[in-house]
């Protein structure tokens, strides 16, 4: 296939993931947030409240897996528009469940709205199949971008969403999943009309042309010997995990810390409308940087970053102005490390273990969350929110550790390559 070829049916993949994204993650925004409410509701408690987050962050773990398989087998078409499926059947059974008020079928609902998530996780390793040129890092980073839009408008559709649940006579709270619902179907729509050629089948057909590559049987172990044979994928994998369970754990427990000190609801509100901002919206710089300057570079950004998200949340924890500061760094922090660990690892892995590797990757960054989600209260109860930052610096250094080690292993490779060619 000739590269002008290739380069057209890259742009047509980038704008159709871009607007994949928009459309899916405005129906996924505001989404959590009624979940929790909703859990609190039907369970009685609101010690249940945090089980609507778990809940969803292990549904998009468990099915980041057999999305990237079925990825690798039909096409990322086909898996983008189930994953988008599988989040419109979890919106309504969210109704369903609310109507019936049954608790564990509100869980099971959200499991099932997990599947979006892990959707959008996956599309921006779409933007990186075709071996098209070397601004991979870019592309992946303007899909991360198009989160934006979706993540900041979407919560402020909670008003007009239950003003219409009302209308149509739907249970309380339930309204705004009709946004989710319209969006998702909308985002189908796109997905497989849209992704035709199907960029991954592409790919896959170009290597097998060139090097008759065999189809392996795809497996978690067969992901993780490949990581173990492939130490910067590795490297790539623990970065994208221990960033985002950075970014989770402080984040979680903000507007808890927040509230504590007096906040208003207004604040805490707008404070994490620019942590979302951070994390989505100054994405295509980090892609920049990551295709001019270095991934593993730009990941080492993302920890400095991190490291003065931490110090202005942790030192100036009684302040809300630092705490609002240290909240958006802490999402540039993790936009730096994910969009250029993602690319990393699109870049480090074998052809026929790619999409394999990808889900694992995305199933690891999630739990990690979920983890440090579920420590981090703890961690806020017992050395209070300064605590909690100081903390968070652990895994932090745990990559810059790991990224000294890979850079210079890296070194010793390319000085091995070079002098075999010589």
């Amino acid at each position: 296939m000739k590269t002008s070829v290739l380069k057209k049916l890259q742009t047509r993949t980038v704008v159709v993931l871009t607007a994949g994204q928009m459309l899916s993650g405005f129906g996924l925004g505001s989404t959590l947030s009624i979940g929790a409410l909703l859990a609190a509701e039907l369970s009685g408690s609101a010690a249940w409240s945090g089980s609507a987050a778990t809940f969803s962050t292990l549904g998009a773990a468990t099915w980041a897996i057999p999305l990237a398989r079925l990825a690798y087998a039909r096409g990322r078409r086909v898996a983008l528009a189930l994953g988008a499926g599988l989040a419109i059947s979890g919106a309504a059974l969210v109704i369903t469940a609310a109507g019936l008020k049954l608790f564990p079928l509100l869980l099971v609902a959200l499991f099932l709205l997990g599947a979006g998530s892990a959707t959008g996780l996956q599309a921006r390793f779409a933007a990186t199949d075709l071996p098209t040129n070397k601004s991979r890092a870019r592309d992946l980073s303007i899909v991360v971008w198009a989160t934006t839009v979706g993540a900041v408008a979407g919560p402020n559709m909670f008003g007009p969403g239950e003003s219409a649940g009302i209308a149509l006579g739907l249970p309380h709270l339930t309204g705004p999943f009709l946004f989710t619902i319209v969006a998702q179907l909308a985002a189908t729509t796109v997905f497989w009309f849209g992704l035709r050629p199907d960029p991954l089948l592409t790919a896959k057909g170009l290597t097998a042309e060139t090097i008759g590559l065999p189809r392996k049987k795809l497996s978690i172990g067969s992901a993780f010997r490949t990581l173990w044979s492939h130490p910067v994928a590795a490297y790539a994998v623990v970065s994208i995990a221990l960033s985002h369970m950075v970014m989770v754990s402080v984040m979680s427990m903000t507007p808890v810390h927040m509230q504590t000190h007096g906040a208003s609801l207004v604040l805490v509100g707008f404070t994490i409308s620019v942590h979302i901002a951070g994390m989505y919206a100054f994405s295509p710089i980090f892609g920049w940087l990551a295709d001019r300057f270095g991934k593993i570079r730009t990941v080492i950004v993302g920890q400095v970053i991190f490291l003065a998200a931490l110090s202005f949340a942790g030192f100036g924890s009684e302040d809300q102005n630092f705490v609002l500061l240290g909240l958006f760094l802490l999402g540039l922090g993790w936009s730096a490390s994910t969009v250029s660990a993602s690319a990393l690892l699109s870049v480090s892995l074998p052809e026929d273990q790619r999409t394999n590797v990808q889900g694992l990757s995305d199933a690891l960054m999630n739990l990690s969350g979920a983890f440090g989600g579920a420590v981090a209260g703890s961690i806020l109860a017992s050395l209070a929110f300064r605590g909690l930052n100081a903390m968070a610096l652990i895994p932090v250094i745990l990559i810059v550790l790991f990224s000294g080690v890979t850079r210079l292993r890296s070194q010793k490779q390319r000085h091995r390559s070079v002098s075999r060619n010589r």
